[in-house]
């Protein structure tokens, strides 16, 4: 990567911190009681992957607006994980340092892809105010 170049979504920061929070999800899942193999633990599983799976497919379309939508996708998934870290906590299956930490990477990736989805919006403005003139 030269300088501050966007080359793949894996150059994204918005991928990189959401990355962040899918690892800490899969090591503190595998905590739980066996009873929540096929609930809570695949939910949460399930969740944390389609934060990046959808910044990643996003990028691939090439164009803002689907680049925009697949990000708000993610960006649902991020509030899907929050509650299921609140459900984990209030079933004791993790501890509040543990709840906590993942409240701060979800806080953290979330206001990171938030400021990704302004870019886009602007990006796509300034590509809609070329095309018309």
């Amino acid at each position: 990567m030269k300088g501050n170049s966007i080359n793949s979504f894996e150059d994204l920061e918005c991928w990189k911190v959401c990355r962040e929070s899918r690892k800490y999800v899969s090591e503190i899942i595998k905590k739980f009681p066996p009873e929540e193999k096929y609930a809570l633990t695949d939910n949460m599983r399930r969740a944390s992957r389609s934060i990046t799976e959808n910044i990643a497919e996003g990028y691939g379309r090439f164009h803002y607006q689907e680049n925009i939508q697949f990000c708000r996708i993610s960006r649902g998934s991020l509030y899907e994980l929050m509650d299921q870290f609140i459900t984990a906590s209030d079933e004791k299956y993790i501890t509040k340092d543990e709840y906590q930490k993942g409240r701060e990477l979800l806080d953290r990736s979330k206001g990171i892809l938030n400021g990704y989805i302004k870019y886009l919006q602007q990006a796509k403005k300034g590509k809609d105010n070329e095309d018309k003139s």
